[in-house]
């Protein structure tokens, strides 16, 4: 089934594989693209995957981050964008453009911004995000987000993508409003899952008045949020304790998934766990090494940064290992039954994210009706040429994606790439991959071809 073609709402998919959102340095400090996110989507295309899901462009220029993240926040980035979405267009590849607003998960920053902590409630959270506490946003700051997802929606539009998705999962700022144990108001946005769900459904409707009815909008929800993984502190506890534990079940989710069908969206992206990165979200190890890099590059944000890096230098590693790798396992197909539900109760298509690359394993997601489409990202950002092994036979790439997690963080602060050491002959095969991954723009390319004229002329001299 891999290769039978798939339409939502009248939209073609020429296969049922997905590339998944992977974010990287590949815009400007103030988030204008360049053309190294043109040629950087354009590979994928170009390898035949039926769609590319964007990187989560950020609505709020104020919580854009890493920086060097692609921005959707003013109407001077539509144009590039326009661009790089023409560019992978040409292959007969959809483009989605995912937006969303990371809220108190806020990574990292220049300096510190009181932004930055802006959340669903007050509460500490030592792992997701630097700031210390993070703080309640206020009625005018909510509508003002509502309003900042609308307008990036309309850019959307206007670049020419085939569709827009918004992300409420990944423990972003909507999924901060839906889960139970971040937030604790008590007003009209919190408190029962009615109230929690308010924030996204005035999104939801100001999206879709913004770009119309025939336009294609899906959301990215997270089947149940496992709040107990990774291994976290969050303070003040909730009661009762089974929602700070668990957070919301399937049972909250799909109730959310029935809302949505009824305000108008297309389709649903399913993933499991909240916060980026998560062991559910992000089945495979959890890369301690990789933590430690990024929590040194950002110590001096906030005291809990700082914190947070003296622990992980502090603690013998034959300690912090175990505990760090907690619930971090390799699952195949770790959304699929999940995706069922939703696609069986809720009656829209659904797209199953996690844990897939063996194609055995897709074609019986498919087959079974568990799923419409396969979202992946590490094994494609692996091996760029993974659809056209499935079409030559093959049911794995001989060098497959190791799921261990370096990615993910690494790419907060250097480029795009596999940085699994395992996968290659020597580290210099490693650089060169990432060096390749990032080749960045059509003016280096055309450079480079230059250079290779000129030398091959004067070796013919």
């Amino acid at each position: 089934m891999i290769f039978e073609p798939f339409s939502i709402k009248g939209l073609p998919f020429k296969n049922r594989i997905v590339r998944s959102s992977i974010g990287g340095k590949t815009a400007h400090w103030d988030g204008t693209i360049t053309s190294a996110f043109k040629n950087f989507e354009k590979r994928f295309a170009e390898n035949e995957v039926a769609a590319i899901i964007s990187a989560t462009i950020a609505v709020d220029e104020k919580r854009a981050s890493p920086l060097q993240y692609p921005v959707l926040s003013h109407d001077r980035f539509i144009k590039p964008l326009a661009e790089a979405v023409k560019a992978v267009q040409q292959y007969d590849c959809r483009y989605i453009i995912q937006i969303g607003d990371v809220g108190g998960h806020t990574q990292t920053s220049l300096f510190n911004e009181a932004e930055d902590a802006k959340s669903a409630s007050t509460l500490f959270d030592f792992f997701f995000g630097y700031k210390t506490l993070h703080r309640a946003m206020s009625q005018e700051e909510i509508e003002i987000a509502i309003e900042k997802f609308g307008e990036a929606a309309r850019r959307v539009r206007e670049t020419g993508a085939d569709g827009l998705e918004v992300t409420a999962s990944k423990g972003y700022l909507i999924h901060q409003f839906l889960n139970p144990a971040v937030n604790r108001r008590t007003d009209q946005y919190g408190g029962s899952v009615e109230k929690r769900f308010r924030f996204l459904e005035e999104v939801v409707r100001t999206v879709r008045q913004k770009v119309g009815d025939d336009f294609l909008f899906g959301i990215r929800l997270s089947a149940a949020d496992y709040n107990y993984l990774p291994l976290n502190i969050r303070l003040p506890l909730r009661f009762p304790l089974r929602q700070w534990y668990f957070g919301n079940t399937l049972k909250e989710n799909l109730y959310y998934a029935q809302k949505l069908k009824t305000l108008g969206v297309d389709y649903l992206h399913i993933d499991k766990g909240f916060g980026f990165i998560n062991p559910k979200g992000n089945p495979g190890a959890f890369p301690l090494h990789e933590i430690k890099l990024y929590y040194n590059g950002n110590r001096h944000l906030s005291f809990k940064a700082w914190m947070r890096s003296v622990l992980v230098n502090t603690i013998p590693e034959f300690i912090l290992s175990p505990l760090a790798n907690i619930g971090w396992k390799d699952i195949p197909a770790i959304s699929a039954d999940e995706a069922r539900r939703f696609r069986d109760e809720i009656g829209l298509p659904v797209i199953a994210n996690g844990g897939f690359q063996d194609r055995r394993l897709i074609e019986e997601t498919l087959q079974a009706g568990k799923a419409d489409l396969i979202a992946m990202a590490r094994p494609l950002l692996a091996n760029v040429n993974l659809v056209r092994l499935f079409k030559q036979g093959a049911f794995l790439p001989p060098n497959p994606c190791t799921h261990c997690n370096r990615c993910p963080v690494r790419t907060a602060n250097f480029p795009l790439g596999c940085y699994d050491p395992s996968r290659f002959a020597s580290q210099e095969e490693m650089e060169a991959q990432i060096l390749e991954w990032s080749a960045a723009s059509d003016e280096r390319l055309a450079y480079q071809e230059n250079a290779n004229s000129m030398a091959e002329q004067l070796a013919d001299k």
